[in-house]
């Protein structure tokens, strides 16, 4: 007679952090925007009222499976007039339009909101870069003890065991500045040429801030774990040079602080990894993903990746978003859930999910078929 407990989906997921095993791998879908909108019925404007925490919960209690999340704080005080302006452009778009008046001056920003995509900038607050930061950094780096946490543990509660909820701790440094900065990636880059000693200085107060809010995070809520995103600072893009100059340091440090506060720590680190996988087990990140497979990423042996992780890291994802999820058959979605399965030989530190979010066009049996098959193969002991 099995003396195996049974776990909620939370402790499948934090057990795996921790490289330890729960009575089965967790599989865990990448669920961010496009398919909870589909399964509330809502389009990408409307999808925006609704508390993301929340959707994800709808979602993944939906298809009886682990998940993960993220829910910030609040913003803290900073003497700043915000006004925002929405201008309709045709039936699927809008132009909104933000101004931020501060006793250093003024700043502004746009970004298009369609329903049928996330918003994305059109005109970003930096366009002088040490001119407008000296306005800016006040609002990006606000005293960490003035941040609202209550609306966090509010969410936490709430959640329960349905899923992992982790608290938003920032961006690696690239991310963090080429967000606002006119020009995004591109100019970003030159301007850590240009830019480099001003870049340097704002790096280590951003150090600094990050290592006070993950502070935070553990000692006003009961959060487990602290979340780090990503949209350029990877292999792919910024190259693993640039990467670990700049970015490598901030995922040192967030590191760090949640371990000193006995929590842990999950990184989001898209396209190309494979460079980095020594990096990811020296930093001792509890968990990255998503892993992603080519052309968008370079995982191609797990085994490899398994070993060079070092029993440090767990590994989230992995399952091909497009061309197995989308365009595959159902088959080809157990071939290679199996094939997961099988590189990690019964050992911790898996999770089965996807290489990044779900698209809306994914057929639901094939997500169903992907969790069914981590449910039944996929049992340790």
């Amino acid at each position: 007679m099995s003396t195996m407990r049974s776990f909620t989906p939370r402790q499948r997921m934090l057990a795996a952090y921790r490289g330890e095993c729960p009575d089965r791998v967790p599989v865990a879908p990448e669920f961010w925007y496009y398919l909870p909108a589909r399964l509330l019925g809502l389009d990408m404007i409307e999808f925006q009222q609704v508390p993301h925490w929340q959707a994800l919960q709808q979602t993944f209690r939906h298809y009886a499976c682990e998940g993960w999340g993220i829910v910030a704080p609040g913003k803290g005080a900073a003497e700043a007039e915000w006004q925002t302006e929405t201008v309709q452009l045709n039936e699927r778009q809008y132009d909104q339009r933000t101004r931020v008046r501060t006793p250093r001056g003024e700043l502004t920003a746009r970004q298009r909101l369609d329903k049928d995509e996330p918003a994305w900038a059109v005109e970003r607050f930096i366009k002088d870069l040490e001119r407008d930061w000296a306005i800016y950094e006040p609002l990006a780096l606000p005293d960490p003890a003035s941040l609202d946490w209550q609306p966090v543990e509010e969410a936490l509660a709430a959640v329960g065991e349905d899923y992992l909820l982790e608290v938003y701790g920032g961006l690696p440094f690239t991310d963090f500045i080429g967000g606002v900065r006119e020009g995004g990636f591109e100019q970003m880059v030159f301007d850590l040429q240009e830019h480099r000693d001003f870049l340097l200085g704002l790096r280590e107060r951003y150090i600094a801030w990050l290592r006070e809010v993950i502070r935070e995070a553990f000692a006003r809520t009961s959060a487990a774990a602290v979340f780090i995103g990503c949209g350029w600072a990877c292999g792919s893009l910024l190259g693993p040079r640039l990467w670990r100059f700049w970015d490598r340091p901030v995922l040192a440090a967030a590191a760090a602080a949640a371990h000193e506060a006995g929590g842990l720590i999950h990184v989001h680190y898209h396209g190309r990894c494979r460079e980095t996988l020594d990096d990811f087990a020296d930093l001792e990140l509890d968990c990255v993903c998503p892993f992603e497979r080519p052309p968008g990423g370079d995982i191609t042996d797990l085994r490899e990746v398994r070993r060079r992780l070092r029993r440090r890291v767990t590994m989230n994802g992995n399952v091909h978003t497009v061309e197995t999820l989308i365009r595959g058959t159902p088959s080809d979605v157990v071939r290679e859930v199996l094939e997961i399965l099988e590189a990690w030989e019964g050992q911790p530190r898996l999770i089965v999910g996807t290489g990044d979010q779900v698209g809306r066009e994914t057929p639901d049996e094939n997500l169903h078929v992907m969790i069914e098959t981590v449910k039944r193969y996929g049992a340790y002991g």
